[in-house]
């Protein structure tokens, strides 16, 4: 589990692409003073296995489904992503419950600096604006942020001007694409809430007769 707070941003050093594997190795700092090969490292929110590490170098392998449901498909060389490691037991609860399974993508529209905030307007599914509330959480490129308006395929973020300069979020521009992750309760409330409905709508062949002729009451 992480919690959407980056600890710093890496450096893609190497992508190794073959018809079923995506390998990415990723340089880093301080996110491998502890890290050991097994352990869950969150690279732009999308949670990776550590198969391989030779500091300052950590190698993870990302699976195809992992690739169509996130940006890490466009990710070149060079480029920056934002680093997370898993939370400690110990550890302070920063952000917000994040998993690091991505529910999708979605691509910046604007990009506004109003006084000492930076407003971004993110285009997205329908499908995952279901999830989204006013001042609710929100996971972006595996950063926890508040919503500050959404509607039905759109959704804005404000952030302050520490978030925005150590984050991946200052190279952005309007087109680029962002993983979203919704927050996993409104997720687990929508399925408590559709098994409930199920639940009620079954017919049952007990009435109270049965139960009378069968010795129950």
């Amino acid at each position: 589990m992480f919690t959407g707070i980056v600890e710093e941003m890496g450096e893609v050093q190497s992508i190794r692409q073959g018809q079923e594997q995506f390998v990415l190795v990723v340089k880093a700092n301080h996110i491998l003073e502890d890290c050991h090969v097994g352990d869950s490292i969150a690279v732009n929110g999308v949670c990776l296995t550590v198969t391989q590490l030779k500091p300052p170098y950590f190698t993870a392998d990302v699976m195809p489904e992992t690739l169509k449901s996130s940006n890490l498909q466009q990710v070149r060389s060079g480029q920056r992503v934002n680093l997370e490691r898993a939370m400690a037991v110990n550890g302070r609860f920063g952000g917000h419950i994040v998993s690091g399974h991505v529910d999708g993508t979605g691509r910046i529209q604007l990009i506004k600096k109003e006084k000492n905030a930076v407003y971004i307007h993110v285009d997205v599914s329908k499908s995952l604006t279901k999830y989204m509330i006013l001042k609710g959480s929100i996971t972006v490129d595996g950063i926890s942020l508040t919503i500050f308006d959404v509607s039905d395929d759109s959704f804005t973020i404000s952030i302050i001007p520490h978030t925005f300069s150590q984050t991946v979020l200052k190279n952005k521009k309007v087109g680029d694409w962002v993983n979203i992750e919704c927050d996993v309760l409104a997720k687990y409330t929508e399925k408590l809430l559709s098994q409930s409905q199920t639940y009620k709508e079954e017919k049952t062949n007990i009435t109270n007769e049965f139960l009378e002729k069968n010795g129950f009451i």
